[in-house]
């Protein structure tokens, strides 16, 4: 009975916690839906996220984006030329790079930098007494603090998964033409992947690049905000965050590739 009780109670809280997030998501979403509403602290706040988790983050990006190209593309274009397939060069990257690598990818890249850097700097700002400041000088928190983050996390989850998937794509094709492979030309490269994408596609690559990039940052603030310890309670709050983070972006990807293929 005790162990069911403790899992009934676990069972309550991510209920809770679901319901936090769901209210909070729905109340973010009504400040993002008017912008000319926003005041100029929260257009600076969202300008320096954009810079943070979109430029300052392209480079890596972009490297990790050569190299999954060079692996994936090549290696499909060599085995399905074995087995005589090379035709399904273009659903096979789709599936692979457009549907799923390229936004898990970049979306773990942002919950690694963007997350845990959003998660401890709020949490020191809440420990540091800064919030409490922020809201006697007649600054909302939630507008000054997290509106801003999520939807600068969310457009840049988005832009980077675009930059990634080109990227990728592209090193893949020039990689496997400087190795030797049989790649054909780009035009025929490039028609055999774009044939292979419908309207499911754009759907899917818009979910699971702006619900997770949105919901990384709703939850990392949250987390961040909840810390009413001492400094030595902020690590424990940035790895909650991230581990709530990579959840639900486990959540909302099986989810989007369920609805996508059935």
């Amino acid at each position: 009975m005790n162990r069911l009780a403790r899992i009934g109670a676990a069972a309550r809280e991510q209920w809770h916690r679901s319901l936090r997030l769901a209210a909070l998501s729905a109340g973010l979403l009504g400040l993002a839906a008017r912008p000319g509403r926003w005041p100029r602290t929260t257009r600076n706040v969202l300008a320096r996220q954009l810079l943070f988790t979109g430029v300052f983050a392209a480079r890596f990006i972009g490297i990790v984006a050569v190299a999954v190209g060079l692996t994936v593309v090549l290696q499909a274009k060599v085995w399905l030329a074995r087995f005589g397939q090379s035709a399904l060069i273009g659903p096979l990257l789709v599936a692979v790079i457009v549907r799923e690598l390229g936004p898990l990818l970049v979306n773990f890249i942002v919950i690694g930098r963007s997350g845990t850097a959003i998660a401890t700097e709020l949490a020191s700002m809440r420990v540091a007494g800064e919030v409490e400041v922020l809201d006697a000088q007649g600054l909302d928190p939630m507008a000054y603090l997290v509106l801003p983050r999520a939807v600068g996390s969310a457009l840049t989850v988005l832009c980077l998964t675009v930059f990634f998937i080109a990227l990728s794509l592209a090193s893949g094709f020039l990689g496997g033409r400087l190795l030797g492979a049989e790649m054909g030309p780009a035009g025929a490269f490039l028609d055999s992947v774009f044939g292979a994408m419908n309207g499911a596609d754009l759907f899917n690559l818009l979910a699971k690049s702006l619900v997770p990039g949105w919901l990384m940052a709703v939850i990392c603030a949250e987390e961040g905000l909840s810390v009413r310890g001492a400094l030595t309670d902020v690590p424990q709050a940035a790895s909650r965050a991230v581990t709530r983070s990579v959840a639900a972006l486990f959540v909302v990807s099986a989810f989007v590739s369920a609805m996508t293929y059935l």
